[in-house]
This record gives structure tokens, C-alpha cells and sequence, in this order.
């Protein structure tokens, strides 16, 4: 027998896939798959960048990035504030270096008014050491962003992805595309979880957007990964920085930051190497020494004192990089989809801007829409940033249920509470790596050592548990 279709399958569960299947559940009679080969939401590209809610002042005037990265700032700044998705507005500084990076400050003052972005100010020398006093030495000059910012990255999937789910939307996870056949009905998906039809397809498969379109019989682009090396440093790290502190950009990318993070952490990061000759370069998000010394080099440049802090851990994420300068998003009508790719280090602050824009076309190239699109059940996830009350200070939640007094993770103070409900939630986690990102449980300065065996045993109790609900139901 062949599975009753879907309405609209979306292949894809990171920022952006879990964003178009969100906008679409919009539409409460559609009935909607989001499939994903990993175990959990947002672990490819979403689970490991800068965490930066950029306003898209350097971007190319008139692209499709450039409109998408501005309309899903301010989507993503108001649906953060409703959903509790940690951000703080630290502004950024462009800090020019040599008098040629000093020249092109107004070039990209100028770039930044076209895109929408009129509140850029040049800092000279003085003003800038004012405002960021242990930055290395011979900086010549600045540009100010304010309206640049930090977010949680990882909550920002899983929000997406839990009003999704709680819409209606059937998340599955493990759930590798191998074939997709094309016939009058639409599509249908031989995965590794079984067959599945829908009649609309979306492509948001990231890394693998290039090789789900040959799938579909498309080639409009060839993803080369772009991989990002990054470190981060412990929290006495975060009163040495005020702002994002980038340099002036080059083709490749906004290059070596420092940035403080929600969690209060400092990231020094990224690198940027096209895996152009690697053998696996998809499954290749690792860190190298030859990187880790690169950024090394470029932080005692950047900011001496920050290298006198302890750094905590080191991670590399992939980006979807193609041929190509711009987004990738093309509606293919014939074949009732959508391909998104080429969704670089843009893609957590265009996630929403791109799902409005997808599901547009969805119902240009024929995605029937009965009624008019209708606003969510509100969500309200768990905080895990600083900036604002975590439960082990909340009194008055700790006196309704102990559990959020129970600190299991003395560095992040995770508490037993939080992480019982990471893995209860709608969307749980399904391994240590997806409670981590759910809770910082394991994230902090001993890496686990101090909670790690209890945590272990919190999570092997809650996946029994789960497994006889599953018998018993």
C-alpha cells in the first residue's frame, strides 16, 4: 500500500527547515511532514555558528539574502521576545586595522544605508579604545552597527520546531531521503524510515541541498562546505568585551570575530576553508591545529588579554556554500518544489524572512490554502542565557516544584528541574549533545566533569522511562 500523502513534506529540520515547516502550519488543514536524517532538530549548520542576529548592513544591495536577512531580523527579534528566545543587542564595531581597511568605512556605511540600515556611526581611535578598551594595539579607526546582536541559536530551532510540532506538523527525525519518484500525485519519498508521499516538496537539506535536488532532478548549484573553526573562552572572558568586534569583510566571509555570547561566553571564530579537495567534506566538522593556531595568532592580535583567559572548548560548523554569490531559492513548478539552498552564515537571522518568502511560493506554484493563515499557539521556551532569570534563581518556581533548586551542573547551573523537562518536552532530547543545547548542562569550564555521571544517569532513567510508555502504549 502507498502512504497517504502529505500536503507539503519539508526535507530539512535545521533553522530554516523547521522555519518553513512552522509558517506553513500557519495554514491549519494542511498536513505536513518535516523529516530530518539526524536525531534532533537544528544538528547540522544550525547547531554550530556565531550566534549573531545580524541586521544585513553588509550585504549585497538588492540580492535576495540581502532582503531576506532584513525582513527575518525583525520577524526573529519580535517572535524572540514572544518566545523567550534569549537576545541581547550589544552592537557591533567594524574595526578597520590599516589605512585601507580605514578607506572603506564609508564604502560600507554607504552599502549598509541601502540595505536599511541608517544608524552606522564612525569612531575615531580615541572614542574606540573608550568603548573597548583591551583591544590590541593599532586599531585606526571603527564602524558602529548598534542594532546588531547576540541570540541562542539552538533555541531558536527548537522554538520553531516545538510550535511546529504542537500545530500539527509530523516531525521525522533519523529519516534519510534516498529516492524521490515523481508521478501525478506528486512525490513520492523512499527513506530509511519507509515510504512517504507528499504533494509538495520543499528542499531544506542544507549541506545535502545539492545532492536532494539531484534527487528531484535538478542542478542548479554544487554545495562546497565552508568550514568555521571557532573557540570559546570561559566566562571571566565576557567583561573584556562589550560589542561584536568584526573586521573589515572580505569575499570569503565576515572573517575572524570576537563576540560575546548569550550564555556569557566569548567566541574568537570563524575560519573559513572550502573543503573543495577533502574526501568526506560533509561529514567534516571537525577542528584542525593548524586552524586552532590560526585563531590563536589572530586573537593575540585582536585582543591580547582575552588569550590570558582559560579557553573552554573548540567546535567547527559547516557552511552550505555554492558557486553562486547569492541565496539559492527557486521554485521549480512543474515539479511542485522548492529548493532553499546556498543559506550561508545568514541563515539563523533569515530563518523566518525565508519561510514567509517559501511559503509564498509554495501557493504561487499551486500548494492549496483553504483559509487564511492563522496565528500559533504562543510557546514559551526555557531561558538558558544570562542576561535573564534562570530557574535556580527563581524562588517562586522553586517553591512549586524543588527540582528547579537541585543544581546537577554546578558550572552552568543546570538544575534537575530543566533538565527533566529537556527531556519530556515536545521536542525532547535524544542524546547528551541535544540535552546540552537544550540546558548547557556539560558546557561549562570541567566539561562534564563534575555532573557528568549524573547526568548520564538522569538521561538513562528518562530514556527507560520512555521506552516502556512506548511498550506500554
Amino acid at each position: 500500500m502507498t502512504p497517504a500523502p502529505y500536503d507539503l513534506a519539508v526535507i530539512g529540520a535545521g533553522v530554516v527547515g523547521t522555519a518553513i515547516a512552522r509558517e506553513a502550519a500557519r495554514y491549519p488543514r494542511l498536513r505536513i511532514a518535516l523529516l530530518d536524517a539526524s536525531d534532533d532538530v537544528g544538528n547540522g549548520t544550525s547547531k554550530a555558528n556565531t550566534a549573531i542576529l545580524h541586521t544585513g548592513f553588509d550585504a549585497d544591495p538588492g540580492t535576495l539574502e540581502a532582503r531576506l536577512v532584513r525582513d527575518g531580523q525583525r520577524r526573529l527579534h519580535a517572535y524572540a521576545s514572544e518566545a523567550g528566545i534569549p537576545v541581547e543587542r550589544v552592537g557591533a564595531l567594524l574595526i578597520a586595522w590599516t589605512e585601507e581597511q580605514l578607506a572603506a568605512l564609508p564604502a560600507l556605511a554607504a552599502k549598509a544605508a541601502r540595505n536599511g540600515v541608517d544608524t552606522t556611526r564612525p569612531l575615531g581611535p580615541a572614542e574606540l579604545y573608550a568603548r573597548e578598551p583591551h583591544l590590541g594595539p593599532g586599531a585606526l579607526g571603527a564602524l558602529e552597527v548598534p542594532d546588531e546582536s547576540i541570540v541562542c541559536p539552538w533555541t531558536t530551532t527548537l522554538a520553531y520546531a516545538t510550535q511546529a510540532v504542537r500545530a500539527g506538523v509530523d516531525l521525522r527525525l533519523d529519516t534519510t531521503v534516498r529516492n524521490i519518484t515523481a508521478d501525478e500525485q506528486g512525490h513520492l519519498l523512499d527513506t530509511t524510515r519507509g515510504p512517504l508521499r507528499a504533494r509538495h516538496l520543499v528542499n531544506a537539506a542544507g549541506l545535502r541541498a545539492d545532492d536532494v535536488d539531484r534527487l528531484l532532478g535538478l542542478r542548479d548549484f554544487t554545495v562546497t562546505p565552508r568550514r568555521g573553526q571557532l573557540l570559546v573562552f570561559a566566562k571571566p572572558s565576557r567583561a573584556l568585551v562589550r560589542h561584536i568586534l568584526l573586521p573589515v569583510p572580505t569575499a570569503l566571509g565576515k572573517g575572524v570575530l570576537i563576540t560575546p555570547t548569550v550564555f556569557g561566553n566569548v567566541l574568537l571564530g570563524p575560519t573559513a576553508e572550502d573543503l573543495t579537495d577533502h574526501p568526506d567534506a560533509k561529514n567534516a566538522p571537525h577542528t584542525t591545529p593548524e586552524g586552532i593556531a590560526g585563531l590563536m595568532e589572530h586573537g593575540r592580535r585582536l585582543m591580547p588579554a582575552l588569550l590570558d583567559t582559560e579557553v573552554i572548548t573548540s567546535y567547527a560548523g559547516l557552511r552550505a556554500a555554492t558557486e553562486h554569490d547569492d541565496y539559492r531559492i527557486r521554485a521549480h513548478p512543474e515539479r511542485r518544489c522548492v529548493t532553499v539552498g546556498g543559506i550561508r552564515s545568514t541563515g539563523l537571522s533569515a530563518s523566518m524572512g525565508i519561510a514567509a518568502h517559501v511559503v509564498g511560493l509554495l501557493k504561487e506554484i499551486g500548494l492549496q490554502v483553504a483559509d487564511e493563515p492563522e496565528d500559533l499557539e504562543p510557546v514559551r521556551m526555557p531561558n538558558i542565557g544570562e542576561a535573564f532569570p534562570r530557574p535556580h534563581s527563581r524562588p517562586d518556581l522553586i517553591d512549586r516544584d524543588p527540582a528547579y533548586g537541585d543544581i546537577v551542573c554546578p558550572c552552568e547551573r543546570v538544575t534537575r528541574g530543566e533538565i527533566r523537562d529537556a527531556l519530556t518536552a515536545t521536542v525532547p532530547a535524544r542524546s547528551r549533545g541535544g540535552l546540552r543545547r537544550r540546558t548547557r548542562v556539560e558546557s561549562g569550564l570541567c566539561r562534564g566533569a563534575e555532573c557528568g555521571a549524573a547526568v548520564r544517569t538522569l538521561f538513562e532513567q528518562a530514556r527507560a522511562t520512555a521506552g516502556r510508555d512506548h511498550q506500554a502504549g
